[in-house]
């Protein structure tokens, strides 16, 4: 079982108060448990000597159970049309931008692109609406496809296990859902309105998925919208469960921090870079064997620093708006302010964030290189099952 809400608010607290002797005895142990990872996120293990001693235990335990291998991925996203009013999305139904959502001739089109560019692990990525972005929509851009791309993820609104079968037939095997923030008050304050605001249909959403027979399970928290600290022993305690509860699934976790977007939302709290490398050695030193996933949120110089000390998946050219890729959908573009129709015109849709690494995917491939490190566009293992 995960821990209770007041077991974790008084872990998170004694994490403000660790000493040196228990920062100590988390990085002597073999095994950590999640006190040993409250440790490692406090502020006592961001002296040098403590992060220098966590980012070299981070790198020879990614080179042991990962290798010199960054495998990449390609955000595809398919509509930004949703029924949630969520404060800081820029796709929140309240925001009056330019919405679409391609149909399936032009989502193959945007994905015939990334294969282009040499991808072979697609996430399909969408707001939530039911009439929009239906599970047999879902389904059938899957379907279309599940021929040329080995591998397909989907972030999308949660469903019920009965919902998500069809699309695991169709060809998907992973799953992407953040819980966002695990602080409930901060949760309740920033989902005003939609499906979203349920915290726990959230939070049970991976179990729903891995019933489904959804073989990828990925979480993760977006990093300033609560205490981080907090909300990283959360996602902790959360990735320890799914360990034991979905066994026979591959966990990755993602470390998201707030970018721009429409809605001029501003982050609740700074996560500062320091705060991002403590974060991944520390997760990496609990959870040897787990995936940490990195965005173009990030900025190069973020990216490129923290590729030896945990990260093993990547996105790369990336755009965060339907059609970004090739265009696709101008001539379906229209304005909603609060779900109601006003314009039907514009250039293109409107981002869900901000990107900051602009970098092309052969750029990224390169700087891996230079590093020492193997971009794997095609998971050989996926493909073979």
């Amino acid at each position: 079982m995960m821990r209770s809400e007041l077991e974790l608010v008084e872990l998170s607290r004694w994490a403000e108060t660790a000493r040196a002797d228990d920062v100590e005895r988390a990085l002597g142990r073999r095994h950590r448990s999640l006190v040993d990872f409250a440790a490692l996120v406090s502020p006592t293990a961001q002296q040098p000597e403590y992060l220098e001693a966590m980012a070299q235990q981070a790198h020879a335990l990614t080179i042991r159970h990962f290798g010199r291998v960054m495998r990449f991925f390609a955000p595809l996203y398919l509509s930004n049309e949703c029924i949630n009013v969520c404060r800081y999305c820029g796709f929140s139904r309240d925001n009056p931008i330019l919405r679409v959502t391609l149909t399936l001739e032009q989502v193959e089109e945007e994905a015939r692109y990334l294969h282009r560019q040499g991808f072979r692990h697609i996430l399909l990525v969408a707001g939530e609406h039911p009439y929009f972005v239906s599970r047999t929509y879902l389904r059938d851009c899957v379907a279309r496809l599940r021929t040329d791309w080995p591998s397909i993820s989907l972030e999308v609104g949660p469903m019920e296990t009965e919902d998500y079968r069809p699309i695991v037939e169709a060809g998907a095997e992973g799953l992407v859902v953040y819980q966002e923030t695990y602080n409930r008050e901060v949760y309740a304050q920033l989902h005003t309105s939609g499906p979203k605001r349920d915290f726990d249909w959230r939070l049970e959403t991976p179990e729903r998925a891995y019933a489904a027979g959804f073989k990828r399970l990925g979480i993760g928290a977006l990093l300033g919208l609560a205490p981080w600290r907090a909300d990283a022993i959360a996602l902790a305690d959360h990735a320890e469960f799914l360990l034991k509860r979905c066994w026979q699934a591959h966990l990755t976790i993602s470390l998201p921090r707030l970018r721009p977007a429409a809605g001029e939302f501003h982050p609740l709290v700074r996560v500062s870079d320091r705060d991002l490398t403590q974060l991944v050695c520390a997760l990496r030193l609990t959870f040897p064997e787990v995936g940490l996933v990195l965005s173009t949120r990030e900025s190069p110089k973020v990216r490129d620093g923290l590729v030896p000390l945990g990260i093993t998946m990547m996105s790369a050219g990336s755009h965060t708006e339907p059609g970004g890729y090739t265009g696709q959908g101008k001539e379906r573009l229209h304005v909603t302010r609060g779900g109601r129709l006003i314009a039907s015109e514009g250039e293109h849709a409107e981002e869900q964030f901000l990107i900051a690494d602009t970098r092309s995917p052969a750029e990224v491939a390169a700087m891996l290189a230079r590093k020492g490190y193997e971009p794997v566009w095609k998971d050989w293992d996926t493909s073979l099952n």
